[in-house]
């Protein structure tokens, strides 16, 4: 069963399809979101999920208070549930917070054409997502982060370290047994130094 942890849709049940995703456990949203607000990083925020599937991560950051979720889920059957879902969070919390989008699309194909300025990306894609596909949506995802964003990378702690291109940085890891949570944040390229 996967819920609403906190905030205005506190201890609602989520919808998840029945194949082709695996929810990232209560355990570990309630680690990611514990160490998001200890950093103040959820309010008003504009918030990306990939690689949705139930949407239980941008879902969550709506519930808490973020000003804009966009969820990314290419599988038709996932992204309907993802409208479901994201429908009884907003009734939950009866048309209080975040505008919930909800795009059926491949993640490059939506990173491509994407307008810049989010605040928080979650990443959790298919474990058997190749790592040279990873570092191509990172690579995608770095131009559109605003100042100061941070990215949550989910993986099997069997996963190499994501490939982090220029514009993100890895800032740490965190594992809970079968899964690996990569923390990064977005960097501004230093400034060419001038000729004295």
């Amino acid at each position: 069963m996967t819920r609403i942890i906190a905030g205005s849709a506190g201890s609602l049940t989520l919808q998840v399809p029945r194949s082709g995703t695996r929810p990232t456990s209560d355990r570990v949203r309630e680690a990611i979101f514990s160490a998001l607000e200890s950093r103040d990083a959820i309010d008003g925020a504009r918030v990306l999920d990939l690689y949705a599937g139930s949407g239980a991560l941008g879902l969550e950051s709506a519930s808490r208070g973020a000003g804009e979720v966009v969820l990314v889920e290419r599988a038709s059957a996932a992204a309907e549930i993802c409208r479901r879902n994201a429908d009884a969070v907003r009734r939950a919390a009866r048309g209080a917070g975040a505008r919930v989008r909800v795009v059926q699309r491949a993640v490059a194909a939506y990173l491509e054409g994407a307008a810049a300025g989010f605040d928080l990306v979650f990443i959790d894609p298919p474990y058997d997502l190749g790592e040279p596909a990873l570092a191509r949506d990172l690579e995608l995802l770095a131009p559109l982060l605003a100042e100061d964003a941070i990215v949550v990378v989910e993986r099997s702690s069997r996963s190499p370290e994501p490939t982090w291109p220029a514009g993100i940085e890895a800032s740490r890891r965190r594992d809970y047994g079968e899964t690996t949570l990569w923390w990064a944040d977005a960097v501004q390229p230093a400034a060419p130094s001038q000729p004295e």
